[in-house]
């Protein structure tokens, strides 16, 4: 591929990574409103963004295409119910001050998605992606030993977004025609909650200032663009440049939950993130190893 191709892809990739990575300041700046309602208007104008999107790219035949086909609407939906969840997990954990754990969550996220296609689709895996999972399961384990209770968000999140990832891999979409139909499907539920909270006297949008109104609006555009960068990163990038690049977005998070936020990392949760970072060490590795000798590295499959 081009060096000059590859420059551009790199550029898409760490735009998107690097906007992923902030995401905790924006939803922060706007932990007046409540996270159901942030995770409506984000919905509702992310669903407005990427209609617009379509028309200017003129992509309105894919969607009568894909609006014909049933295999691919049943599919999207799961997934719109899957993000729409890890939105929501994602939103109140910023709001409640726990991005540590949103970040712990997005480290696990590539090792759940790994052990998801062992368990799903039965893909086998070479030794150092097995090395990889049981060192991040110790990690875990030992927040459960030392907390007595499961790191629910940590969790929640990787699994949510893993298990999105695998329902998108199997259907034959592009990212931005999925995402329309994804908030396409989530934007009644949406428009339904705004006009009961507004009914009810609670409605946050208009009533907490210029500046969080402009951010709730802008939100969709947020959810987007770092999705289609994302799309565009990777017709042009390695397989392996985009494995290290997916960590850039919870490191940022750790660092400004550390730096920004001011969140203790007691020793117990310095431990644990010790074990994941190995097992994101030992996982790249792996994955460098196997796109240099792809036939060595599918010999010693499991």
């Amino acid at each position: 591929m081009p060096a000059q191709s590859q420059h551009l892809g790199l550029t898409y990739g760490l735009t998107a990574y690097i906007i992923w990575g902030l995401f905790p300041l924006y939803f922060h700046w706007l932990n007046q409103v409540s996270a159901t309602q942030i995770l409506t208007h984000r919905i509702i104008w992310c669903f407005v963004f990427v209609s617009l999107l379509i028309v200017l790219l003129n992509r309105r035949s894919i969607l009568k295409t894909t609006l014909r086909n049933n295999h691919l609407l049943k599919g999207l939906f799961i997934s719109s119910l899957l993000i729409a969840t890890n939105w929501l997990i994602f939103i109140w954990s910023i709001g409640q001050g726990r991005v540590l754990e949103s970040s712990l969550g997005y480290f696990l996220t590539p090792l759940v998605s790994v052990l998801l296609a062992r368990i799903v689709l039965k893909e086998s895996l070479d030794r150092y992606r097995w090395i990889a999972i049981v060192l991040a399961l110790i990690g875990v384990g030992w927040q459960i030993f030392q907390l007595g209770h499961l790191p629910w968000i940590s969790l929640s999140l990787a699994v949510s977004f893993g298990l999105y990832g695998l329902v998108r891999k199997q259907l034959p979409i592009d990212s931005l025609t999925g995402l329309w139909m994804e908030t396409l499907f989530l934007l009644p539920l949406a428009l339904l909650y705004w006009l009961w909270v507004s009914l009810q006297g609670n409605n946050q949008f208009l009533t907490q200032g210029i500046g969080r109104t402009l951010l709730l609006i802008a939100s969709g555009a947020v959810t987007a663009l770092p999705l289609i960068l994302f799309a565009m990163a990777a017709q042009k990038l390695s397989l392996i440049t985009l494995g290290f690049l997916i960590y850039i977005n919870p490191t940022m998070q750790f660092l400004l939950a550390i730096f920004y936020f001011h969140q203790p990392l007691n020793s117990n949760q310095l431990i644990s993130f010790g074990f994941i970072w190995a097992a994101l060490s030992v996982f790249s590795y792996g994955a460098w190893r196997m796109q240099r000798n792809p036939l060595a590295s599918i010999e010693k499959s499991v």
